[in-house]
């Protein structure tokens, strides 16, 4: 195709205000107010936009990040103004979750990428997991209503409890689930096999998001 053909068929459309996916791993933000992003995603933007790293724990956040979790150290950032922002990471693709109000996910930090002023939401690590996983594990616990985006190395699968799962590949989960580690400690040959801790999800509903790619 020409430019002028590339230009106008690649051009995002901008009416509404919700969340949209410009292609499979990158999205789209009309943005009038605040909105949390993950930080260092920002792509683009377009309009009037400020940056703010949320490095203490306010607007709600109540087990924040430490650097030793995080190599970041600030794992989201406040966008604010008015425009456009596009945000992505590492060419994951991107799921956007509409959540009701009250309605609740559970996300590893890895792999929140924005979500709404709306949502609630609460920074912690999962203490059990991160007590036997070199690095630790971390989520983000998010209380709608709003929109939440999320990214995955691949299509992800949703499972339903009991299931175990490998810590580095696990995505979100519902938020009536409550995991617990699993620690294998068969040695084969004088080697571990590499799956040593392993997240434990019991009961008999809700669901569990995997990835197939370790993070």
């Amino acid at each position: 195709m020409d430019l002028d053909e590339f230009a106008r068929t690649s051009a995002p459309e901008r009416d509404g205000d919700e969340f949209r996916k410009e292609n499979n791993r990158l999205l789209g933000i009309p943005l009038d107010g605040t909105v949390t992003v993950k930080a260092g995603s920002m792509v683009a933007y377009t309009g009037d936009v400020t940056f703010t790293g949320k490095a203490s724990a306010e607007g709600g956040v109540t087990g924040f990040l430490k650097d030793a979790v995080s190599n970041e150290g600030t794992p989201v950032m406040e966008a604010e103004g008015s425009g456009y922002l596009y945000v992505a990471e590492q060419s994951k693709k991107v799921r956007i979750l509409d959540l009701d109000a009250g309605e609740s996910i559970s996300v590893s930090g890895n792999d929140v990428l924005a979500f709404e002023s709306s949502v609630d939401y609460e920074i912690d690590t999962i203490g059990s997991v991160s007590e036997a996983a070199a690095g630790g594990l971390t989520n983000v616990y998010l209380t709608g209503p709003g929109q939440v985006a999320i990214s995955t190395h691949g299509d992800p699968a949703v499972l339903e409890p009991p299931v175990f799962t490998d810590p580095d590949a696990t995505v979100a989960w519902s938020s009536d689930l409550s995991p617990s580690v699993s620690i294998n400690k068969t040695f084969e040959f004088g080697q571990t096999s590499g799956e040593s801790v392993q997240m434990e999800f019991t009961g008999s509903e809700g669901f569990v998001v995997v990835q197939p790619h370790e993070e």
